[in-house]
């Protein structure tokens, strides 16, 4: 049994024999010596070939093996030697060639082999055999020497290798290992151009051809070749001009019809890789659509699309079409908004004052650049901010703030207390007395209801007709849909209202779904008019909510419209903002992404300019020109978004049932598109309608991960179910080719915009139906709110509403004071009163997350109810309350900006009293207090989140952000509460959708001016927040694989409320006595950002407060994404700065 093991070892010991004569015989360099070098390498090539433990022991840490056979091949002069010692280094790196490959790099042995070829290669004719074996050698090396391509450039081998293939084009054997070796020096950028000069991209285009059955490996790597080489722009521009493109077009459209078995796959990817780095170039895309390569890519692609298995064609073509698909310009005027408020003054600088700057009769739209489409290798990823949309984007590490001066708080007074004692008025309740009688009735006081009459105007309710029934329908005449000029529009006071008790509507009284809902002439007479003089007034249909919605009243509804100023002056009112809603019962899931949707939208794209000739290009709504005809033969959609909170600014019909539909821009802004809310009218039901909004700016959202938009029908409505409903199908959100200025990209070229499609199936004839980003909360509906919550005061509730200020629309900024009432005005429960802590909370800075004022509808609804917690609740604390930071976002249809054009969320350091006065004035309310002493306990911004899914919050933490840097923190001595965890600990407990893994605390230069981080280090607030919810839904919890509704938002505002109860026991003198124990009782307890396990590059731990990076995947392996792609992410390898800008990626090389 031990005689095998005995043998091997023998032969082992054997090799290290033979190793140390071999040696001795390379120091003594005697001629006579070389017939013995060669017996010797003989016999260690065949024990080698032999055992494989022979392999090992020479390759072995401490033998030396390696370097006696590296320094045997560079002293001898004999052919034979030679062969042998080449023989050896090729059975030791083709089996566990990795480790072995390395250690051969490591002794320097491409620097040996590189030698031997090009001394050998001085006396021609060269040995063949040698040089197979060295580039066979060479072949295996160069994929693990990183510095491969600088030294074979640098000992002149580049031009060796190639004349060896120039030739020997027929020589197969020596021409494969060849081939390998200049494929691997193309890799290298300098050597590429070398190359090409020399003539490497013609000899591969003799050897690349049509279909053949014979040579295949050999085809696959010279076409490998060749991609390498065209990576070079000057290649590229060679190739093209040399008219080599429709060449590989052709050889592609051979290969494609003849492997009907699909036998060559890689062959083919390979021949689409040659032209995808040809149309890098502006020069080779205009070549590849002359050489018709659009159609020719498209037909072969959707002949592949039933093979699952040719999806990598598909995806490749696919990307090649997108990339050459000609640029166009957004169909718009301008980028900038239809609407302008004019400024009290200009900023002095950022993107505003360079709008206002902006020379006239510059072309906004036009992208300047061409050249920097050329590597379209999407720069772009999940890391880009959502407020920096400037595209001047930092490593997030590198946005950690390090600086501990900026991290402890700071409480400077930046305003006498004299300029702050204005203020005082919003805290009248720390110095009233609070007689006798105030405890006999409800405490409320509320500013005028009185509307100005100044701010009366008409109002419409927006539809679109109907076709009536065939009995008793008559058709609404036109001139009653769009008032004219010289006709005013109906008056909301000659609307009465006729409301039905929940679902007993019939639909026979129904009689029209018209701008109103008229009561026809009697024996079936056409209505001429509204008929105010005859005394009958316009009956609208409303479903009876009141039951449901204890809070809205269309009736009180229309009268806060009145008072609501907006830039365009709308006079009309969107029937889901009118009838109300009613949160859903039933659970909407996470839509499952359809296998390869994207794909077919993409190529849907691409056949507009296949197939031209079919494409509508018809403009059916257009707020640039207010001409445009509404009216036609009935075949197209019906659009407006001419009411509160809406935002579409033209609709075109591309096909007969798809439309492109442009999203206006923030008010004295050109860009930030994404909050979307508009009305649809005169479809056809059953009828598939697609829905393109083709100029998204982000680079992904949660369209790609389940989330739905959101549609509210008239006619169910009507039907008794008031409902905002997620919906469509075959959602997808990519990049489009619509050019994106420069202007626009804060200086960035080359960028495009991004589409979000969704397809509806509409269910009733001629509805009329509300399509929005999310679930809608207009300024209005807040003032309705208010005034609703202000008749639930009891006698034990102090609410005060006071206006903050002014806005530069001219609204008003409510601000809510809510309490519990003293018991009684004797000294001691005054003074109890008094000393209660504050919490300052504030939503809707940003206009278009929606979300976070159903949270806070929740939060003021539970504080407003009779509920014991809500009153221990308001007797634990004073809450001062800004429902809604930017009313005139909101207003206008912003998604982010107010009138100003800028971010409010970015003013906090320094306000401006007249172009953020919302913000101007919350600072100094917040100032106010902590001068007197009271300095809030909790601070608490609500926001909405577009990319990440559960509701979360962003804090401030000294140590968890030094945590995340290089500072040495032992020198920091950093002392800190951990208090500041204890809220989100509490909610991630209490609230179904909160995740505490989503938290962070660490703070980022880039958000030292927004709200979270100014109250922290100026006020001196701890717990200093944003509370973020998702657009989408959850993947935790209760809800998981759900999207989010009302009901959850208004139920997380409420669980805050909850845990602010929670937390009062934590934070009092006397409970925190009486408690050994702390909610958080070690530091282990912190969350380790750097430990959450979704995360996936080193640069995308810091969860930003508006937009982290993009944590989840989304499966493209069938999608036409360039993003995604496999061949672009291997262009994103950076070279080694060592190595001559060499590029380290060997994908290519396999």
């Amino acid at each position: 049994m031990n005689k095998p093991k005995m043998a091997a070892e023998k032969s082992a010991s054997r090799v290290l024999v033979l190793l140390s004569q071999l040696e001795r015989l390379n120091e003594e360099h005697k001629v006579s010596d070389n017939d013995a070098i060669r017996q010797i390498t003989g016999k260690i090539l065949h024990l080698i070939q032999t055992q494989e433990k022979t392999r090992k022991e020479v390759t072995s840490k401490g033998s030396g093996g390696m370097e006696v056979i590296l320094s045997s091949l560079e002293n001898t002069q004999d052919l034979q030697t030679t062969l042998n010692i080449l023989a050896i280094l090729n059975e030791l790196l083709t089996v566990g060639g990795g480790r072995r490959t390395g250690v051969f790099v490591s002794k320097g042995g491409t620097a040996v082999l590189l030698h031997l070829l090009v001394s050998s290669s001085k006396d021609p004719p060269a040995n063949e055999e040698l040089m197979l074996h060295i580039h066979s050698l060479l072949g295996k090396v160069g994929l693990k020497d990183r510095k491969f391509g600088v030294k074979a450039r640098l000992n002149g081998a580049l031009n060796v290798t190639l004349n060896l293939v120039k030739h020997n084009l027929q020589n197969y054997k020596l021409l494969l290992p060849c081939l390998q070796v200049l494929r691997v020096y193309s890799s290298n950028l300098v050597n590429a151009v070398s190359l090409g000069k020399s003539g490497a991209l013609e000899i591969m285009f003799e050897i690349i051809g049509p279909f053949s059955k014979k040579s295949t490996t050999l085809l696959k790597v010279a076409l490998d070749t060749l991609a390498a080489l065209l990576k070079s722009g000057m290649n590229a521009r060679r190739a093209v001009d040399r008219g080599h493109l429709p060449t590989l077009l052709a050889i592609y459209q051979d290969w494609h019809r003849n492997d009907t078995r699909h036998r060559h796959v890689v062959i083919r990817k390979s021949i689409l890789g040659c032209i995808k780095n040809l149309t890098n170039i502006k020069l080779g895309r205009k070549a590849f659509i002359d050489a018709n390569g659009m159609r020719i890519l498209y037909n072969t692609s959707t002949e592949c699309l039933s093979v699952r298995t040719l999806d990598p064609l598909v995806n490749t073509s696919s990307l090649i079409m997108r990339k050459c698909f000609p640029k166009n310009r957004l169909p718009l005027p301008t980028i900038k908004s239809v609407f302008h408020h004019l400024l009290p003054h200009i900023p002095a600088g950022g993107p505003v004052a360079q709008l206002y700057n902006q020379p006239p009769g510059v072309d906004d739209v036009v992208d300047e650049s061409d050249e920097n489409e050329a590597t379209e290798v999407d720069t772009e990823n999940d890391t880009e901010y959502e407020e920096d949309e400037t595209g001047q984007k930092t490593q997030n590490d590198d946005d950690i703030e390090t600086d501990i001066k900026k991290l402890r708080p700071i409480q400077v007074n930046t305003r006498p207390f004299d300029e702050l004692r204005a203020y005082e008025y919003f805290c009248r309740e720390f110095s009233e007395n609070f007689e006798e009688d105030d405890f006999e009735s409800p405490r409320s006081i509320n500013p005028p209801s009185s509307v100005n009459s100044e701010l009366h105007r008409p109002i419409i309710i927006p539809t679109t007709p109907s076709s009536l029934g065939p009995q008793n329908r008559h058709p609404l005449r036109e001139d009653l849909l769009t008032p004219k000029s010289d006709e005013s529009p109906l008056e909301l006071d000659s609307i009465s209202i006729s409301k039905r008790p929940e679902g007993t509507a019939d639909p026979d009284l129904v009689c029209s779904l018209g701008r109103l809902v008229l009561d026809a002439g009697v024996n079936g007479d056409s209505v001429d008019g509204p008929q105010e003089e005859g005394g009958e007034q316009a009956v609208l249909e409303v479903p009876d909510t009141a039951a449901l919605l204890p809070l809205h009243d269309p009736d009180l509804y229309l009268e806060m419209v009145k008072s609501t100023r907006s830039v365009p002056a709308y006079t009309e009112v969107a029937y889901p903002d009118y009838f109300g809603h009613v949160a859903l019962n039933l659970r909407e899931p996470i839509l499952e992404r359809v296998y390869g949707v994207q794909r077919t939208k993409i190529f849907q794209d691409i056949e507009r300019l296949i197939h031209s000739s079919d494409i509508l290009d018809k403009v059916v709504y257009d707020l640039d020109n207010q001409s445009c005809p509404v009216i036609d033969n009935g075949e197209s959609l019906k659009f407006n978004s001419k009411f509160e909170s809406g935002n579409l600014r033209k609709a075109v019909q591309v096909r007969k049932f798809e439309y492109d539909l442009i999203l206006n821009s923030d008010i004295n802004s050109n860009h930030y598109h994404q909050w979307f809310y508009f009305e649809v009218g005169n479809m056809r039901p059953g009828v598939r309608y697609r829905f393109n909004i083709i100029n998204c700016e982000k680079s992904n959202s949660q369209f790609n991960y389940g989330m739905q938009v959101l549609m509210y029908s008239v006619q169910d409505a009507i039907n008794g179910s008031p409902h905002w409903v997620r919906t469509g199908s075959d959602i997808c959100y990519y990049k489009n080719h619509f050019s994106r200025s420069s202007i626009a990209a804060g200086g960035q070229k080359g960028k495009s915009y991004f589409t979000l499609t969704f397809t509806v199936t509409f269910q009733h004839k001629d509805d009329v139906c509300y399509f929005a980003y999310h679930y809608p909360y207009t300024y209005s509906m807040l003032k309705m709110h208010l005034q609703k919550l202000s008749a639930l005061r009891t006698a034990q509730i102090y609410y005060r509403q006071d206006d903050l200020c002014e806005t530069l629309g001219g609204n008003s900024c409510p601000l809510l004071t809510i309490t519990a009432m003293p018991e009684s005005s004797s000294n001691d429960h005054i003074s109890q009163f008094k000393s209660r802590p504050v919490v300052f909370l504030s939503a809707r800075v940003h206009p278009g997350e929606t979300n976070s004022s159903w949270v806070m509808k929740g939060t003021l609804e539970f504080l407003m109810s009779c509920s014991p917690q809500a009153q221990s609740l308001r007797e634990s604390y004073i809450f001062k309350i800004i429902p809604m930071l930017n009313p005139d976002g909101v207003i206008n249809g912003n998604h982010r900006c107010s009138l100003s054009g800028e971010d409010l969320n970015r003013q906090w350091q320094s306000p401006n009293a007249e172009l953020h006065p919302t913000i101007y004035h919350a600072k100094s309310l917040l100032q106010y207090l902590r001068a007197t002493g009271r300095t809030p306990l909790v601070f608490c911004d609500y926001h909405g989140h577009s990319r990440k899914k559960n509701v979360f919050m962003y804090g401030c933490s000294i140590k968890e952000t030094v945590w995340q840097t290089n500072v040495n923190t032992s020198t920091c001595e950093l002392h800190e509460d951990l208090g500041y965890r204890t809220l989100p600990k509490l909610l991630s407990q209490m609230a179904p959708v909160f995740s505490l893994s989503s938290c962070s605390f660490v703070v980022e230069r880039s958000k030292e001016a927004t709200a979270r981080v100014v109250v922290w280090r100026e006020i001196g607030v701890q717990r200093s927040y944003t509370m973020e919810s998702t657009l989408c839904g959850c993947d935790q919890g209760k809800y998981k694989g759900l999207q989010i509704g009302t009901s959850e938002l208004e139920e997380m505002g409420a669980q805050f409320c909850l845990a602010l109860l929670r937390l009062r026991r934590f934070t009092s003198p006397l409970e925190l006595h009486n408690h050994n124990s702390h909610p958080l009782d070690t530091e282990n307890d912190l969350i380790d950002t750097r430990s959450i396990p979704n995360i996936t590059s080193p640069t995308t731990y810091v969860l930003e407060e508006d937009e982290p990076a993009f944590l989840e995947e989304v499966d493209y392996s069938a999608e036409s994404n360039d993003e995604n792609d496999p061949d672009l992410q291997d262009n994103h390898a950076l070279p080694d700065p060592n190595s001559d800008s060499e590029f380290s990626r060997q994908d290519s090389l396999n």
